[in-house]
């Protein structure tokens, strides 16, 4: 677990799928990679290692910048389920 994560997963055999899908929406092959490529296109200096001294603002900036992309896959996922089935129905 890295250093630093204080969310709690409902299903904690859950985790290994969702990395897949963060580095999935990040396009990283690497989901400890994925914060980096945020912050990278948000234009926010974001060290390996420590980063306690950068700003709240620029690091939910960087959160809600990959969680908001899991959440928009994960809609379109479960969507396309329904869709497929109700064609089976």
């Amino acid at each position: 677990m890295m250093a630093g994560r204080k969310n709690n997963i409902l299903v904690p055999e859950a985790r290994e799928g969702l990395d897949r899908l963060k580095a999935k929406v990040m396009n990283t092959t690497d989901p400890n990679a994925a914060k980096y490529e945020a912050a990278q296109e948000q234009g926010i200096h974001f060290n390996k290692g420590y980063n306690g001294d950068i700003k709240a603002k620029d690091a939910g900036k960087v959160g809600g910048s990959i969680g908001g992309s899991m959440v928009r896959e994960l809609v379109k996922m479960a969507e396309q389920q329904l869709k497929n089935k109700n064609n089976l129905q």
